[in-house]
């Protein structure tokens, strides 16, 4: 019930704004972060980010173990509109922490995925070749992009937890 209201003021907002979002075909990150008139509360549920790390483009890792799990954020997945591709890189990938691992592209936009930390794709979420609407409907859950290996765990201390990055997202809107 608490997700269906969620979801229907976050389609509110949103319908309020494509008119806007139409003007421009690709959206880098500073330019999704940059836009006043997503001002909503950031907070999804506290059981599922509150073991979340987000980089400040946007991506959030969920560790477990040596594994990570990433994906985007709700802020992230709201700005870019209805997703209608994930281009994901192959298991086997090597990635440094910030390297650029793929992309989605929406309706309106496209954007850049950059690695949260350093280590080898271990498994891509298949499930979003046909449906990659699932970013947008599940972010945190069943929308997420890529496991990888975590090579270098101190670089987990250079993310922010999830009241570091609404403050962050705060002060972006702001």
């Amino acid at each position: 019930m608490a997700a269906r209201l969620a979801m229907r003021c976050a389609s509110a907002q949103l319908s309020s704004v494509l008119p806007g979002l139409s003007k421009s075909s690709v959206f880098s990150h500073s330019r999704i972060v940059s836009q006043a008139y997503l001002k909503r509360p950031l907070s999804v549920s506290s059981r599922i980010c509150a073991a979340l790390r987000y980089t400040d483009k946007h991506e959030w890792v969920r560790v477990d173990g040596d594994t990570g799990t990433v994906g985007i954020s709700s802020f992230a997945q709201e700005a870019l509109g209805d997703v209608v591709y994930c281009g994901l890189p192959d298991v086997g990938t090597q990635l440094s922490q910030s390297d650029e691992f793929g992309a989605l592209e929406s309706v309106k936009a496209a954007s850049e995925l950059y690695s949260p930390l350093t280590g080898e794709v271990i498994e891509v979420n298949d499930a979003l070749s046909d449906n990659p609407g699932l970013v947008n409907k599940s972010c945190y859950k069943d929308g997420w992009l890529m496991k990888m290996t975590i090579a270098k765990p101190e670089e987990l201390k250079s993310l922010m937890d999830e009241a570091a990055y609404e403050r962050y997202i705060k002060s972006i809107e702001d």
